[in-house]
């Protein structure tokens, strides 16, 4: 369970920065994995509407959004946190949600799915210095379009005015209490999903795609990593192409060491593709072996047949098997 928050406030240790701790930190301590993003400290340029990515599905702007790309993609919870500018959110928040129309093109330009979207949830903090009637319709507007396009579905808001001094969300008499019970009701249903690793010996072929289709076929009952021996040091395109004809998308994703992916669950199930004698030994959790013979340096046709072997099998595992 990984939860994103974006911090859009430019205001260091603001009102904003405050709800969204409190958000995090009781995310944090039901069990999810965090990671707060202080947007204004990113390089992130606005978008230049060069029409890139609706031509080739990437945007070529080589700044932090390259970084951030991936952690949306990872993510299962993405908490949108600003304050009202103008009845909208922060330029440097607005910026980073303009350049998610690269996002936007591979599903709807490209027909792309990403492997989460169907699971995935966003979700608003907003604060405003005045009372008036209409003081959050912009941002929440805003804020809808920026998750669609980040797969993501609205799950709602906190919103609360006439927040202006330094410290004034921590004399609301429930913005703290509210943010808390929120983070627990969106995370604790899907804290206990049962965790897979799926483990080869590049995580560039097998093991990507075998936790691509695990989280798209059941992202609300399944949480999986996948990682490698040896890890490559990028996926393999011919993976990316052939699971592209099945309408998944594989981009933004980096081959991680088996460590690493320890380091961010720990399996009820270990399944390895091959891994050799470096496959962990993980004392008490269930090992199967998949003989899957490793398709990398191998004619287009061979990809197809690995994929589709590995996504009946997941597609067995994830619906009889746990």
């Amino acid at each position: 369970m990984f939860v994103i928050g974006l911090q859009g406030s430019p205001r260091k240790d603001g009102n904003t920065g405050l709800l969204l701790d409190s958000f995090l930190n009781e995310a944090k301590s039901v069990g999810a994995r965090i990671c707060k993003i202080e947007v204004a400290n990113e390089d992130i340029t606005p978008c230049k509407e060069c029409g890139t990515c609706e031509k080739e599905g990437f945007c070529p702007v080589n700044d932090n959004m390259q970084r951030i790309y991936p952690l949306l993609r990872q993510a299962d919870i993405v908490v949108m946190a600003t304050p009202i500018f103008f009845y909208g959110p922060t330029a440097q928040l607005k910026a980073l949600i303009d350049r998610s129309q690269a996002l936007w093109a591979r599903r709807y330009i490209h027909k792309l799915t990403d492997p989460g979207q169907r699971w995935r949830k966003g979700f608003l903090l907003a604060l405003g210095a005045t009372k008036g009637k209409n003081l959050f319709e912009g941002v929440s507007l805003t804020a809808k379009y920026f998750f669609d396009a980040i797969g993501a579905s609205f799950e709602g808001s906190l919103t609360y005015r006439q927040i202006e001094k330094p410290g004034d969300i921590k004399k609301h008499p429930t913005a703290m209490t509210d943010t808390k019970e929120k983070a627990s009701m969106l995370i604790e249903p899907l804290i206990n999903k049962k965790k897979l690793l799926f483990i080869c010996k590049e995580n560039a072929c097998r093991s990507q795609m075998a936790g691509a289709f695990a989280r798209y076929y059941s992202g609300d009952r399944v949480e999986s990593e996948d990682a490698g021996s040896m890890p490559a040091d990028d996926i393999n395109p011919v993976m990316e192409e052939v699971m592209k004809e099945k309408g998944i998308d594989m981009s933004y994703r980096k081959p991680k060491s088996i460590e690493e992916a320890l380091g961010n669950i720990i399996p009820d199930i270990l399944i390895s593709m091959g891994c050799g004698d470096e496959c962990p030994y993980l004392p008490g959790i269930k090992l199967q072996e998949w003989d899957l013979p490793d398709p990398s340096d191998k004619p287009i046709e061979y990809m197809r047949e690995i994929r589709d072997e590995i996504e009946e099998r997941v597609r067995r595992l994830v619906i009889t098997g746990l």
